[in-house]
């Protein structure tokens, strides 16, 4: 399936099968503008007895108010449920209608919706599509079992059929912790968070030295290589124990001396072989909306960020050079629901995405999906409430937990935040990765079931998996837990679960410690600390002890060991 793709396909040579589908290109341009419509259908994930689709129709015929496009299976396939248009089926015919909000369709524009289907058998994609009985060529639609590339060579899903890389680094440490050799063959991702970094020294691995490790254990097969690309100007204004060695003003030298050198590396030849999943600038973007204008959670940092325009030039700047790599993926951080989830940020956030996709030469093509939940704890899947559920008439909104957060998961958040994203104008197969590996809570202080009806509040709070004091807190959290272990295509719209942030790193020190690194101290590393607006002044709930962030934490990782959910 291509995510980047917008070739008009001008006449239809459609192969029928249940994983594929080819279309003969256009000879000539006057072809193309002949085309009053074009299909893309694309099946993003099947399974045994269901499929999930996403579809584009792109008009280029006179503007419509209203629009419908229909097709008809030539199998059994049963459409369930639908977003972002009307979908109806009278036996094999199917018809999607604009919802109200989506109607307008000018001359030359698309508009996306998707839906999931039942089928037994074989899913045989759909070989015409009408839009207001107009018949449309159609672009070839990858299946769910036989990714289809695009024109650069990117597949739909590169952790599909893929291994993924195992740092020897990270693998050697966890081993040598009591228990350890449990997860030590997990992968996950290589933090390069400071130009040092992409060379290495004579104690860590460099950028090319991860790649070469790779290499030696991909074999015949495919194998993914997760990268974290954090090193913006002014980095995490808001978190002073990630704070990063490049000033706000240094977009420059971000530029010339962080990202061009891995830039040239990645295109190396020698690595053209590996998928290499990039998760750009954690914790960068999200600052702009949350924490900065007249909101109780400004910082003069985050202001300044804001104005220079340094976060949304370098997360462009990063998405054009490395989405110009064939073989590279490029996922943009989009914090987690404990942050984002809110009325007020959810669609702002989404806009300052397409925003920083769309600067610096970047294009909403180089953005193959999305991250959530990075070095976070908030739970995958709350099972004991949900967002609808009332207590004497109240809403779980109202609990002091939720707080009128629209999301009480990690899971509802990233698949509504893809439409979201979808709707502002990033392609229609984005992709959802969520980092599972720090938030399984589980261990003796797992709820068995929903919390009492006495009030919401004790509704919630007896039945949450999440035990923070407050959805708030970020560093090295007391109880926390492994959580799902890294795996492809697990949910509607996820590409992975990944564990990008490596268990047993500190997320920041407990107290001061000078450092070459450019690192702070963070009063929410510490477990006496009383906290701020941005965790409704409650306490830290951090571990004691803990080193620099990024250094090994022992007592951290036999913590989340300790923890996991599902159990070691």
């Amino acid at each position: 399936m291509s995510r980047a793709r917008t070739a008009l396909l001008g006449a239809l040579a459609l192969i029928a099968a249940g994983s594929g589908a080819a279309a003969a290109v256009p000879a000539d341009v006057d072809a193309v503008a002949a085309v009053p419509c074009t299909v893309d259908y694309k099946v993003q994930n099947q399974w045994d007895t269901g499929f999930t689709a996403a579809v584009t129709v792109t008009n280029n015929g006179a503007a419509k108010s209203s629009w419908a496009v229909k097709w008809s299976y030539a199998g059994n396939q049963k459409v369930t449920s639908g977003w972002n248009a009307k979908i109806s089926q009278s036996g094999t015919a199917v018809t999607a209608a604009n919802e109200s909000y989506n109607g307008t369709l000018g001359t030359g524009s698309s508009t996306s919706f998707g839906f999931n289907a039942s089928y037994s058998g074989t899913n045989a994609l759909p070989t015409a599509f009408t839009l207001d009985g107009v018949t449309c060529n159609v672009d070839d639609g990858g299946g769910g079992t036989d990714p289809d590339p695009d024109p650069s060579g990117k597949v739909d899903n590169p952790y599909a059929g893929a291994k993924v890389y195992v740092n020897p680094e990270w693998s050697a440490k966890a081993a040598a912790e009591t228990g350890g050799s449990r997860i030590s063959n997990q992968p996950t991702g290589v933090w390069l968070d400071r130009i040092a970094a992409i060379n290495g020294s004579s104690t860590s691995m460099g950028l090319r030295a991860h790649l070469d490790a790779a290499l030696a254990q991909k074999g015949s097969g495919e194998e993914v290589v997760q990268l974290v690309v954090y090193d913006l100007p002014g980095r995490d204004c808001a978190a002073l124990a990630s704070n990063g060695e490049l000033g706000p003003t240094e977009i420059d030298k971000y530029k010339t001396q962080f990202i061009d050198p891995i830039a040239a590396i990645l295109s190396d030849s020698k690595y053209a072989g590996l998928r290499i999943v990039t998760t750009i600038e954690i914790d960068s973007l999200p600052n702009l909306v949350t924490n900065t204008g007249s909101r109780a959670t400004a910082t003069p940092a985050c202001d300044t960020m804001l104005a220079n325009g340094n976060y949304v030039k370098g997360v462009g700047y990063a998405l054009a050079k490395l989405g110009a790599i064939p073989n590279v993926y490029n996922y943009i951080d989009a914090g987690h629901h404990g942050w984002l989830g809110w009325d007020d940020n959810f669609a702002p956030s989404a806009t300052l995405f397409k925003q920083a996709a769309t600067s610096e030469g970047a294009t909403v093509g180089d953005v193959h999906g999305f991250i959530t939940n990075t070095a976070n704890y908030s739970a995958l899947k709350e099972n004991n409430f949900t967002i609808n559920d009332t207590v004497n008439g109240t809403s779980v909104r109202q609990s002091k937990w939720v707080d009128w957060n629209r999301y009480v998961d990690e899971l509802s958040y990233a698949q509504a935040f893809r439409t979201q994203l979808v709707s502002v104008g990033f392609d229609s197969g984005i992709g959802m990765l969520i980092d599972t590996s720090r938030n399984g809570w589980g261990g003796t202080a797992r709820p068995a079931g929903p919390g009492a009806t006495t009030s919401v509040d004790t509704y919630v709070d007896g039945g949450r998996y999440d035990r923070r004091i407050h959805m708030g807190n970020w560093c090295n959290q007391s109880g926390a837990g492994l959580g799902e272990r890294p795996k492809a295509a697990p949910a509607t719209g996820i590409d992975a679960y990944v564990w990008m942030k490596p268990p047993g790193e500190s997320d920041g020190s407990s107290s001061a410690i000078a450092n070459d690194e450019g690192k702070g101290f963070d009063r929410m590393c510490d477990p006496t600390y009383t906290g701020n607006a941005r965790n409704g002044n409650s306490l830290s709930g951090a571990l004691p002890n803990a080193p620099l962030s990024g250094h090994w934490f022992s007592a951290q990782f036999q913590e989340l060991m300790k923890n996991a959910y599902p159990a070691l």
